[in-house]
């Protein structure tokens, strides 16, 4: 009697009584819920397209500006680059590294020049 009261108290008998009642309505609901499951999964899948194809397009813009920002950084760094081949070829400093004349020396200059400052 040990094991039959076991049985009873133990979750066996309620697993028993669930998966018989799964069992017996299983053949019944299933093709009710997949009736029911079927237009929910389309509208899902419909949805994944919109998405994909909404994901391509921005993907395909994201693509397009990144190619100008690299070609126009591009065409930047070979314009310094002929400017500072240009530069070094006739010996002249490039414009930024030419020091600009103080502003004392340049009214020195002036008044011994005789014209006003």
């Amino acid at each position: 009697m040990g094991m039959v009261g076991d049985l009873l108290k133990g979750k066996t008998l309620v697993g028993l009584a669930v998966g018989l009642g799964a069992a017996v309505l299983a053949p019944r609901l299933l093709p009710v819920l997949a009736q029911a499951a079927k237009p929910v999964a389309k509208a899902a899948i419909k949805s994944g397209l919109v998405l994909f194809e909404k994901g391509k397009e921005l993907a395909a813009e994201t693509g397009e500006i990144v190619e100008d920002l690299w070609a126009e950084a591009k065409a930047e760094v070979e314009e310094e680059h002929a400017l500072a081949a240009g530069m070094a070829g006739t010996g002249a400093a490039c414009p930024q590294e030419q020091p600009e004349p103080e502003a004392g020396r340049l009214a020195v200059d002036e008044a011994d020049s005789g014209q006003p400052a």
